[in-house]
């Protein structure tokens, strides 16, 4: 009798979630930004095509070193826009609201990343950090190769290691990072803000 009584409580409980969430999903589907979406897909193309082409064009005349600094970048660039996406999306917004009143720099800009704190973290872990992923991917086949060309071997076998260690280190990065971006989250986003604010700063005086 008990254990039934229990049971539909959480049967009755999980129905409150259900409705709960449907309700929300009806609200943000009437807010779809369409616009944003279309937005989105042509930066993707855009970025992806051009950071393509120019790792395919560079990567395999560089040398072994110089082609693993390379990928190193943009592992470290992935990962670095991630914890960016992260910070936004966990970032306190009443601190910048009290920095903003002092007119503390880069404050107001803080305020409309979090405002749009789906867009900005859609961009920088979804665009960036998904393109830097591919761009990677594809710098592990060419470093394998240049590395079969100097060390000879197993090519198969060169290959699956390149690519598990920059796997690991994308992973493992990205996973120190999200940690790191929640525990200083509203520092990060201070910073990028200010960062930002020179380029907008500097766009006002030239105009």
């Amino acid at each position: 009798m008990i254990f039934r009584k229990k049971k539909k409580k959480k049967l009755s409980e999980l129905y409150n979630l259900i409705v709960q969430t449907r309700r929300k999903e009806k609200v943000k589907k009437e807010f779809v930004d369409k616009k944003w979406i279309v937005t989105i897909v042509l930066i993707s193309f855009s970025i992806s095509f051009a950071l393509s082409f120019v790792s395919e064009t560079t990567i395999p005349n560089l040398s072994l070193l110089l082609g693993i600094i390379v990928t190193l970048f943009f592992v470290f660039v992935g990962v670095l826009f991630d914890i960016i996406g992260v910070s936004v999306t966990t970032a306190d917004q009443k601190v910048f609201h009290s920095m903003n009143s002092r007119k503390v720099s880069g404050a107001d800009i803080a305020i409309k990343f979090i405002k749009n704190s789906e867009k900005v973290s859609s961009f920088c872990c979804d665009v960036i950090g998904d393109i830097c992923g591919v761009i990677s991917g594809s710098c592990a086949i060419t470093i394998s190769l240049l590395l079969y060309q100097s060390i000879g071997g197993n090519q198969l076998i060169i290959t699956l290691l390149v690519t598990a260690v920059i796997s690991s280190l994308t992973i493992g990065g990205k996973a120190i990072g999200k940690s790191f971006a929640i525990n200083k989250c509203n520092i990060i986003l201070y910073e990028f803000s200010k960062f930002i604010s020179l380029f907008s700063i500097s766009f006002g005086k030239n105009k």
